[in-house]
């Protein structure tokens, strides 16, 4: 048997009972399928890290998408390292009964120094010079001009940011396929993340949205018949489904209010003091890692969290432990927002002191999730004849920045992170009809259903 994972982001149990993706509702009738209770936190990487280990953070150690390192006192979010996941994957466990069992990962989390046996995830080449050319990485390495040649370029532009669109996750779909025909897997994990974008920006009941769904149905549908066509067992799932939302909570100027937060003003620009600072928030969509390094405060900072509008709840550790997510990583305390609020990580009162990436889509500098990244500043009266005159400038060797991501966060329409309460919210399994489900897998029983067989 081979099996191929299709992992749909922002794919929910609504989509598939109220018909919006004709096809994969269709695929769901004909076979069995059952929700998700997402991971806790209900965001990318804590959630593969449970599928692909059967354990929760407290073992594994990915408490979300990003945190703050408290040895080098700095905030890493959508880092690669495979050697980050503190427990077995599940192909490292068939691997004890089957050593040549094969694996191949086209683009799901923590894809760099993987054991798995191929591998494909994006990755820029970081310039001496400050210049970035966007590109993948593979392993083994003839692996990615061996794509690029049969595909085209990865569409990293369309992968994320403003820009971000169909296009890439249809490559992820053909590079999968090829891989399956060239290389027969045993094992393939696809991470197909299209639908993620447009729900979040626009919020799920948005027409374009709706759209979205009908486009990612195809493609999924399509890219799922062709793998069958080669023999392969296809299993479709979600990491979370994606909720309206209504409100921006700024926690660091909270916390800044209080006197907690330290800021340096550094070429007249405010920087977040981590290092410093006595309480800060890292905000990954619907949840948030709060550091309390002065640890007299934090019975003062568990008190006034609870009283921000937004705010649902505030685990201390012991409350984390009961959720599975207690770690080292983890904040003193973390925060969850309520179902209509999300948290932005902005700590600057004027915006002529945010800082220079504020309005760029930067990922690995800003200290928390930014999803205005999807969306291009209103504002700006031509969006694009600003990025060609930028782009004229880095040919040109001069310093620019490509400025095109509003501050204002009021357009951001859909979240997740939270366990929303309607289970119709949640994510999906999509199996074989042979397959005998419960009316609800936990996150870690996802390992079990992808193991089954082998």
């Amino acid at each position: 048997m081979r099996r191929a994972v299709l992992n749909v982001v922002g794919l929910s149990a609504r989509d598939i009972e109220s018909g919006l993706m004709p096809r994969l509702s269709a695929r769901a009738r004909r076979s069995a399928w059952t929700k998700i209770k997402p991971a806790f936190p209900a965001v990318t990487c804590t959630a593969q890290s449970d599928y692909l280990t059967g354990v929760r953070p407290s073992q594994h150690g990915i408490v979300g998408n990003g945190w703050y390192d408290r040895a080098l006192s700095e905030v890493h979010f959508w880092k690669q390292s495979n050697r980050l996941v503190h427990a077995p994957k599940v192909w490292e466990v068939i691997r004890k009964q089957r050593p040549q069992f094969k694996t191949a990962n086209c683009f799901w989390w923590y894809n760099m120094g993987t054991s798995a046996d191929l591998s494909v995830t994006p990755r820029p080449i970081y310039q001496a010079d400050g210049g970035k050319i966007f590109d993948i990485a593979s392993f083994p390495p003839q692996l990615r001009p061996a794509l690029k040649e049969a595909l085209g370029e990865f569409p990293f532009h369309t992968f994320w940011g403003p820009r971000a669109g169909i296009e890439a996750t249809q490559w992820i779909a053909d590079a999968a396929c090829w891989i399956e025909e060239k290389e027969k897997p045993d094992l393939n994990l696809v991470y197909l993340p299209y639908l993620d974008y447009d729900l979040q920006r626009y919020g799920p009941k948005d027409e374009r949205s709706l759209q979205a769904r009908q486009r990612m149905d195809d493609l999924v549908c399509d890219c799922a018949e062709r793998l069958e066509s080669q023999g392969v067992e296809v299993m479709i799932l979600s990491e979370y489904g994606i909720t309206e939302v209504h409100r921006a909570v700024p926690l660091n100027r909270y916390l800044r209010q209080r006197g907690w937060v330290e800021i340096k003003e550094e070429c007249g620009r405010e920087t977040l003091d981590v290092m410093n600072s006595q309480a800060f928030a890292v905000v990954d969509h619907q949840v948030a890692h709060i550091v309390v390094q002065n640890k007299t405060i934090l019975p003062a900072v568990k008190s006034f969290l609870a009283t921000i509008p937004g705010v649902e709840q505030v685990l201390d550790q012991e409350e984390q432990a009961r959720e599975g997510l207690r770690h080292e990583r983890s904040g003193d305390l973390v925060v969850v927002a309520d179902w209509q609020s999300w948290f932005s990580y902005y700590w600057w009162e004027n915006d002529a002191q945010a800082p220079d990436y504020a309005r760029t889509v930067d990922i690995h500098r800003k200290p928390g999730y930014d999803p205005a990244e999807l969306l291009v500043d209103p504002a700006l009266l031509s969006p694009w004849l600003k990025t060609y005159w930028f782009l004229l400038k880095k040919k040109l060797g001069l310093r620019a920045l490509l400025e095109l991501v509003p501050l204002g966060h009021a357009a951001v329409r859909g979240s997740h992170g939270r366990i929303p309460e309607d289970s119709l919210d949640w994510p999906v399994c999509i199996v074989e009809a042979k397959t005998t489900l419960p009316q609800e897998l936990s996150s870690t029983q996802v390992f079990d259903l992808i193991k089954s067989g082998f």
